[in-house]
């Protein structure tokens, strides 16, 4: 009888996936730091030429052996047959879109989207000719009306930046597979950790790896996983119009994906006992974490998710001056506009990230002039609830 072979969890996965040994039989995978690849002969150079294969290693803008390695591990933690890693996560966006849509095209959008991506949407693909609609994540059953005949791509974060709104990702899959549109997910604060969409119906998954991924704040990143036939288009275009990965970002970011599902469940424990703690106090008018039971969206988290996350956002009374004051007083936490670092991050969206935004767009996804946004930590959770709590009561 034959047997069948094990199949390793997304842990293992991400822990003993690596490029082929060299020569020296290292343990540790080794970082490919070239520009370009030597060939046996003539024709072998020739040929490498008309292949546009993703296997032959060319030149490192086009692919290079610790970047194909990082690239892999993230498509089996996705469940993605493959991928492409890009320079940073909004090069990781701008590719996508520049890809699979074309003159003419109109892609549906939720409107809480990172500020630059709304910014790309809003001032850059017109010029090309490119449509967009934004839909409210809260309001998930007008999301069909809004479809057009010339609707390619339907776009989405969730949890969404920085509000955390959540939306029924299975619903989306539906949609776009009635209508025949790409179905794109931003998965940079779930990770595939917390969150695989392409259970859900996505075809494609995009990442900062900037955040979650590095975890340490030290190198910037992003990568596209999905179906291989998509993939393929994407790496045509980013081979030639060069917002690659640097090989050695790629290393930093594929030895830190062997502890990500470690840190994923530590930031979550953190962020759901500042969320906790925070609802007690009467600085806080409202506070937002997908698994706390007041949430408005907690039952689709609990069907999609697997834990919280790292991000908590929460409203301190007074507006922005308090606001302000609060970052001011803190002791511990950091004030960076970054997110997904072992040390944790506060930071005030409407006058940072997502200053771009008019009031009344800021509003319409839920940046108030007082929400803070937490990027909660590995510290000592005592440390973190103490700090964030004295800096509340100096406001």
């Amino acid at each position: 009888m034959q047997e069948t072979p094990h199949q390793f969890g997304p842990e293992t996965e991400a822990i003993r996936t690596q490029t082929a040994r060299t020569a020296q039989k290292e343990h540790a995978t080794p970082l490919f730091l070239t520009s370009s690849f030597v060939y046996d002969s003539a024709e072998d150079m020739a040929a490498a030429f008309q292949d546009d294969s993703l296997e032959v290693n060319i030149y490192s803008r086009f692919s290079n052996p610790t970047v194909d390695e990082f690239v892999k591990k993230v498509a089996q933690m996705e469940g993605a047959e493959a991928g492409v890693a890009t320079g940073t996560g909004m090069a990781a966006v701008f590719s996508t879109f520049m890809t699979f849509l074309s003159q003419g095209d109109h892609i549906l959008s939720a409107s809480a989207v990172f500020g630059s991506t709304h910014t790309i949407l809003t001032k850059y693909l017109p010029k090309w000719g490119i449509s967009s609609t934004y839909f409210d994540m809260t309001k998930p059953e007008t999301i069909e009306a809004l479809v057009q005949p010339n609707t390619k791509m339907l776009y989405v974060e969730t949890p969404s930046n920085p509000g955390l709104d959540i939306i029924d990702l299975a619903l989306l899959g539906e949609i776009c597979k009635k209508y025949d549109i790409l179905f794109v997910v931003d998965n940079c604060f779930a990770t595939p950790v917390v969150q695989k969409p392409m259970l859900f119906g996505a075809d494609l998954v995009i990442h900062s790896a900037t955040k979650f991924m590095d975890g340490q704040g030290r190198v910037l990143g992003g990568a596209v996983v999905g179906h291989s036939e998509l993939i393929y288009q994407l790496y045509l275009l980013i081979r030639n119009t060069g917002p690659s990965m640097s090989p050695f970002n790629a290393w930093v970011l594929s030895k830190s994906l062997e502890t990500l599902h470690l840190r994923m469940e530590k930031h979550a424990q953190n962020a759901l006992q500042l969320a906790q703690a925070l609802t007690h106090n009467r600085q806080v008018s409202l506070v937002k974490y997908p698994f706390l039971p007041n949430h408005p969206q907690y039952a689709v988290a609990q069907k999609q998710m697997k834990n919280g996350g790292a991000i908590v956002v929460f409203e301190v009374k007074g507006g922005l001056e308090s606001g302000r004051r609060f970052l001011n007083a803190l002791q511990m936490v950091s004030m960076t506009n970054n997110l997904g670092d072992s040390r944790s991050i506060a930071s005030h969206p409407a006058s940072t990230t997502h200053s771009k935004l008019s009031e009344q767009e800021r509003q319409a996804v839920g940046i108030t002039p007082g929400l803070i946004r937490v990027s909660v930590g590995l510290e000592s959770v005592e440390d973190i609830i103490w700090d964030v709590e004295q800096a509340l009561g100096r406001i």
